[in-house]
């Protein structure tokens, strides 16, 4: 009797054009953010619109908000916001910026974490890796 070998799961095809950038949180609260602020569209001087939803970090663009994109092309975080995701100098963030939907969404560590804890409990549960 013949064993059939397994034959591994291919990942899914991606369905989003999102582009993805690591960035490191500065003693200012600056964050060097280039690759996906140009993925928006979004130069220096642009106006922007920050809010925190479910511990995630929301930015969009918006003539009329309070923040803006440094000179040097930076997004600097306000004290409040970097409170409330817990993010310190030296924190790395997961940046994906979505043109389609024209907005920045930054994850914190916090929200790393959980995000992994979910993918791995549901995809790998009781695997033996």
């Amino acid at each position: 009797m013949r064993r059939r070998v397994p034959v591994p799961v291919l990942p899914a095809v991606r369905e989003r054009s999102s582009t993805y950038g690591v960035a490191c949180v500065d003693d200012r609260g600056r964050i060097a953010a280039d690759v996906v602020l140009r993925a928006l569209g979004w130069g220096p001087d642009a106006r922007i619109r920050m809010s925190v939803r479910s511990g995630l970090l929301v930015v969009i663009a918006d003539p009329g908000g309070a923040a803006k994109i440094t000179p040097r092309g930076h997004l600097r975080l306000a004290v409040p916001l970097r409170r409330w995701c817990g993010l310190a100098p030296g924190s790395r963030v997961l940046l994906v910026a979505d043109a389609d939907e024209q907005r920045l969404v930054v994850h914190p560590p916090a929200a790393l974490d959980a995000m992994i804890s979910d993918w791995y409990g549901t995809r790998l549960a009781g695997d033996a890796a």
